[in-house]
């Protein structure tokens, strides 16, 4: 039996060599089954084109799309296309897609193609600079707000992220910071004994411990731990449109979700850095002991007079500043997820590596400005 022109289904045919024939329903409920057919066709040949219209019964905005995208694929083949029959509201419906739709970018000459790149990035570069610049004053904006009316403050939800920030990274901070301490102690044995100048390894393990090294190591490890895990979290809500739905209720996602990661951090990187320094300076000790035959007691008498106060107070002044530099980028980063699971593990590692990277650059500037200030 022949079916029916109502039911006839969407499709293209050659009429001859420069014709083609347009027929049936071209909407959504065959648009499977049309794709996969002008997928498969092939225009031979060169030169003018026509496309006729006339059979089509009917075409919603689905069908007017894949109109369009053949359109486009004839005329990225140096084919040009001439339309015939076509009613005149299907046409109405094909030029309103190409007025919403976004004009291609012109490509750059070839030889270009390389400083247009390198500009690109540049831009792309500027425009996330400024979008986390923007992200840092909201976020203290509202900080500034909930300091002024404390009572706000989600402190059980602070507690918690100090527990999984701090508490839970004593372990990987304190392994690490020992073993940095019996490196640094082993490397300046093998020199200050070729001296006679055993006693000094208790300067060289503490003024590198305090001042750079312990609130450094703590903020790398951070930003791996729990920077990324920021990220995840929010990136995760972002997808599964948490963040709107908190947006749409009238509550802040800042004073829930940021706020409470920014006190607790900066409250727990100090302390994690504290700790870094005991268990540095620990490990220098051991390795004294055991390469240089220094004792306890000597080691500590000569760290008390090598060490002030002045530089523990450097290196902890530093462990709030790195703290705000992970919070930020791993929930700046969280909150750009969009769409998929792809996007909350893009997001993720550009988390890690952008808070490394700028933990070191404000270390090194920490650096030049206590140069500068000769502390």
């Amino acid at each position: 039996m022949d079916p029916s022109p109502e039911s006839e289904p969407a499709g293209l045919e050659q009429v001859d060599s420069t014709t083609w024939r347009c027929h049936g329903r071209w909407t959504v409920d065959g648009l499977g089954r049309l794709t996969r057919e002008l997928g498969l066709r092939t225009f031979p040949g060169a030169g003018k084109l026509v496309l006729q219209g006339g059979g089509v019964q009917a075409m919603d905005t689905a069908g007017a799309w894949l109109l369009r995208s053949l359109l486009e694929r004839l005329d990225a083949q140096g084919r040009q296309v001439e339309t015939e029959g076509f009613p005149e509201h299907h046409m109405d419906l094909l030029a309103r897609l190409d007025e919403l739709a976004e004009p291609a970018a012109p490509a750059p000459p070839k030889p270009l193609r390389g400083v247009y790149r390198i500009g690109k990035a540049s831009l792309d570069v500027l425009q996330e600079l400024f979008e986390l610049l923007s992200f840092a004053g909201e976020t203290f904006v509202c900080l500034l707000r909930a300091l002024a009316r404390p009572w706000r403050i989600r402190w059980k939800a602070v507690l918690a992220d100090m527990e999984t920030a701090g508490m839970r990274a004593l372990g990987i901070v304190g392994l690490l910071s020992f073993l940095m301490g019996v490196v640094i102690a082993y490397q300046g044995a093998v020199q200050l004994r070729a001296y006679g100048a055993n006693i000094y390894v208790a300067d060289l393990v503490g003024l590198s411990m305090l001042r750079e090294l312990s609130p450094l190591l703590a903020a790398i490890i951070v930003a791996g731990r729990t920077g990324s895990a920021y990220t995840a979290q929010i990136g995760t809500m972002q997808v599964t449109e948490e963040v709107a739905a908190l947006r749409t209720i009238g509550i802040s996602p800042f004073e829930v979700l940021v706020l409470p990661k920014v006190i607790s951090l900066c409250l727990a990187l100090p302390l994690l850095t504290v700790f870094a320094d005991v268990m540095g300076v620990l490990g220098g000790m051991v390795m004294a002991k055991l390469q240089l035959g220094l004792g306890f007691v000597p080691f500590l008498d000569r760290l008390n007079e090598a060490v002030g106060l002045r530089s523990f107070l450097l290196g902890l002044g530093k462990a709030p500043v790195f703290a705000l530099i992970v919070v930020l980028i791993g929930c700046f980063q969280g909150f750009k997820v969009s769409g998929s699971a792809a996007s909350v593990g893009h997001h993720t590692t550009l988390s890690v590596v952008q808070s490394i990277f700028l933990v070191i650059v404000a270390d090194a500037w920490f650096s030049v400005m206590f140069s500068w200030l000769n502390i």
